[in-house]
């Protein structure tokens, strides 16, 4: 498949982490006029090929977190890089351009309803006006070769199983050849088959193409089976940071301490250490 886009601006990226987040903060106003402090002043370091979990309880602000990576929200302070590149100091059309290198998939999809796969997984590359139909016609191919729906290619979302579109959903953030995976809630609509599997998709991507996947959720077995490192988030804060193998050692939240549980039950004797296990 074609390499991944890009974002590599600076003179020392290769250095550097990838994606990098330096006291970054994002409060709302609630409609009777108080603020919310959805993600406290937090700083972050993710590696190059990584596969990073953001895990915590409803409302603890991991999902505003994973979007002010991409800038979806903007942070009221702190500055947001990604390859050595601030992204928090571009203007729109540089920002859109560096978002060709940041893919999302989303809890629900997000998928054009009267658009069959193909114009699905199409659809990022023909706004940006720079591939040819040909081309458009192979990177969708690959796409949907890659998440194993190449069979779907004419079907509407409609006909489509719940993880047949989520399949379809990663398979468009792909098609742009990004860099950064950034996944909210990706299983919450899946069965646990299905999550399984969808699993398994998303441990290949990140083997065969290198890309750094950054996934939230709130299933401690999801991190469990398929991330590297994980950071807790309480009350819009990251609470801790560590390996996933190094859980038992280092781990003292709560959430933590849970994970570090669960990593040493799916590693007794006798048990299969796979995302399968996690839902066994």
């Amino acid at each position: 498949m074609t390499s991944h886009a890009s974002l590599d601006h600076g003179g020392n990226a290769a250095a550097e982490p990838l994606i990098r987040l330096e006291r970054i903060s994002k409060s709302f106003t609630l409609p009777d006029g108080r603020a919310l402090e959805a993600v406290r002043p937090s700083s972050l370091e993710i590696a190059a090929g990584d596969v990073f979990g953001l895990v915590g309880k409803s409302g603890a602000g991991k999902s505003t977190l994973l979007r002010l990576i991409n800038l979806l929200e903007r942070p009221d302070h702190g500055r947001v890089f990604i390859g050595g590149r601030e992204l928090t100091a571009l203007g729109k059309r540089e920002l859109r351009e560096a978002r060709r290198g940041i893919g999302m998939i989303f809890q629900q999809f997000n998928l054009l309803q009267n658009a069959n796969v193909f114009d699905n997984v199409a659809f990022p590359l023909r706004i940006h006006g720079r591939h040819t139909r040909a081309q458009i016609e192979t990177r969708v191919r690959e796409c949907l070769e890659l998440v194993a729906i190449a069979e779907k290619i004419d079907s509407h979302p409609a006909q489509l199983s719940g993880g047949q579109k989520q399949r379809v959903a990663i398979a468009r953030a792909l098609a742009s050849a990004p860099a950064v995976l950034l996944c909210d809630e990706p299983t919450s609509a899946l069965d646990a088959e299905t999550t399984a599997e969808l699993l398994v998709t998303l441990r290949n991507i990140n083997a065969q193409l290198g890309v750094t996947i950054v996934i939230v959720t709130h299933e401690l077995s999801i991190v469990n089976a398929l991330c590297r490192h994980v950071a807790v988030v309480e009350d819009g804060r990251i609470a801790e940071r560590f390996a996933v193998n190094d859980a038992a050692r280092l781990a003292r939240t709560g959430l933590g301490r849970e994970l570090a549980r669960l990593k040493n039950d799916t590693d007794r004797p006798g048990l299969v250490n796979a995302p399968e296990a996690a839902y066994a």
